[in-house]
């Protein structure tokens, strides 16, 4: 293999790290083929493509997780070998991931000191973890455990665990994800100043729009290749989504606002303990969803959401029948396969090891979740060229790309998975579905085809129940929005009524968010009132 040399620069200041050349393979698949990339110091550059695109690949071998099967990475001017994290650290770049690495039991100081040298620990650490704090708004009490912490909280210990680090580059990816807009706005201000300290921030997102608030520079990727760079801030984001895909990414058609047909989801003063130490126990959530409405379900992480997807797919039961109904039949003791039956669908958040077994193929991970539903098996037997059919139209109709006809869901990428389980659950055309964070990582145009194909299905009299931490989302596809703070579920008000920074406050808990317990939830539906527990 030839050794790529970076060029030659005539014009311009050397930049503080560079990749030239960059390819990367896994067996068949390349993943990144030929990038170059530049990242000077004092800005903010995004790192934009589709799912699959090779954003991921070339963020780990920038931290050292990967290395390149060609090409270079430079260190103002000079070849640098980054075998390991470690390595990287030493050169001055950090990382702030999208799934917190933390330990829960343990206290804000103990996680940080997981990774600092040892002569920075005790007194020292608490410290420095003040001072960090104070220089930039990012307050927090070394002795709190984690997992007493908001999301937002959370963040601003791997964010504090970088910056003592007194890192050059700063790497992050989707930092806004489990974020309220108000916490949102805080971490903008604490990465403008970062940039005008001198440090380098590679910022990747799906949210374009703070991308073109953030950053000045923006190289996209699409199939593992630079296809462009540009200025995001004059660009509109329907422009960069373009780019990403290669085509335009149109809007989703709002909903028709025809009527409503009768509840067929209704929850009824469910009340659940708290699964675990760390888990959410659910406060006399009640809440009623139409047969051609979406009603969305607002919240940061970690304020029930999971209990509340356990609790309506029968992974949890409630302690009454009464507190979940499926289209009038009191179902809160049904199990997952009896709720399906029904013609219940459900999508969780997770999507390896939950929604889907991640060393099953495509058509076997249909049959765990389809078995009862699609004609899967027959005398005890399974029916796999049925499967793999099914899996097959889910794969045509939803784009979903992986290698060979019928590959393991563990070897996708996180989009094209997620499109899979959407797909899988909607083609079904299930009466009521659950789904929580439909789009989830995936590109701006898998994101507006999986919201068209919720709005397409409530259409046809389904009821949808979509639980999202992206206000953008629920206000494109939601006909009502509910917030849940700290297991308690707020009234759902009209999408139209309210605004962004209501919801917000509701999130952060600012305003009471509970509902009282309701005769009336039930009124409107045809079986009438019952008692609510």
């Amino acid at each position: 293999m030839t050794p790529v040399v970076p060029p030659a620069r005539t014009e311009g200041p050397t930049p503080l790290f560079g990749a030239y050349g960059i390819v990367k393979r896994f067996g068949d698949v390349t993943a990144n083929d030929g990038i170059d990339l530049e990242i000077r110091a004092g800005e903010i550059h995004a790192l934009l493509g589709e799912n699959g695109a090779g954003k991921s690949t070339l963020m780990k071998i920038l931290y050292g997780l990967l290395e390149p099967t060609e090409g270079v990475v430079t260190h103002r001017g000079d070849i640098v070998r980054l075998a390991n994290p470690e390595a990287a650290r030493a050169l001055g770049i950090g990382m702030v991931f999208q799934h917190f690495s933390l330990c829960e039991n343990l206290t804000v100081a103990e996680n940080i000191a997981l990774v600092m040298p040892r002569a920075l620990r005790g007194r020292t650490l608490k410290a420095r973890i003040a001072a960090v704090g104070g220089t930039y708004g990012l307050h927090l009490d070394p002795d709190r455990p984690v997992w007493s912490l908001s999301a937002g909280e959370r963040q601003r210990i791997e964010i504090i665990r970088c910056l003592l680090q007194d890192p050059h580059l700063v790497i992050l990816d989707e930092p806004t994800s489990v974020l309220t807009p108000g916490e949102a706005d805080l971490l903008f201000g604490v990465l403008e100043r970062l940039r005008d300290e001198g440090r380098a921030l590679l910022y990747i997102s799906h949210r374009l729009d703070e991308v073109r608030r953030l950053c000045a520079r923006a190289t996209i990727l699409r199939g593992g290749r630079v296809v462009g760079t540009c200025d995001p801030r004059a660009e509109t984001a329907r422009s960069l989504a373009a780019m990403m895909v290669g085509a335009q990414v149109g809007e989703v058609k709002p909903p028709t606002g025809q009527a409503a047909g009768p509840a067929r989801l209704v929850l009824s003063g469910l009340t659940l303990p708290a699964p675990g130490l760390h888990g959410t126990a659910l406060d006399r959530v009640s809440l009623s969803v139409r047969g051609g409405e979406i009603v969305g379900i607002a919240g940061i992480a970690g304020n029930g959401q999971a209990e509340l997807f356990d609790a309506l797919s029968g992974e949890t039961l409630a302690s009454e029948p009464e507190m979940v109904r499926f289209d009038g039949v009191m179902s809160g003791r049904l199990g997952i396969t009896a709720r399906r039956r029904g013609g219940a669908g459900f999508v969780p958040e997770d999507r390896n090891g939950h929604g889907a077994a991640p060393t099953l193929s495509l058509s076997d991970n249909a049959i765990l979740s389809r078995h009862a539903t699609a004609g899967l098996s027959r005398f005890g037997f399974l029916r796999r060229a049925v499967a793999k059919s099914l899996a097959r139209a889910v794969i045509d109709a939803f784009d979903v790309r992986g290698a060979g006809s019928d590959p393991t869901a563990g070897t996708l990428s996180g989009g094209n998975l997620q499109k899979y389980l959407m797909g899988r659950e909607i083609l079904a055309e299930p009466g009521i579905l659950v789904v929580n964070q439909p789009t989830w990582g995936v590109d701006a145009l898998a994101a507006a085809h999986i919201r068209q194909a919720l709005l397409d299905l409530a259409e046809r009299g389904t009821a949808v129940l979509v639980m999202s931490q992206d206000l953008d989302e629920l206000f494109a596809i939601a006909g009502r929005i509910a917030v849940l703070h700290d297991g308690t579920l707020s009234p759902a008000v009209p999408a139209a009524g309210t605004t962004r920074e209501t919801l917000g406050l509701l999130m952060g808990g600012s305003e009471p968010a509970r509902i009282p317990p309701p005769a009336s939830v039930l009124a409107d539906t045809p079986w009438g009132p019952t008692h609510a527990h």
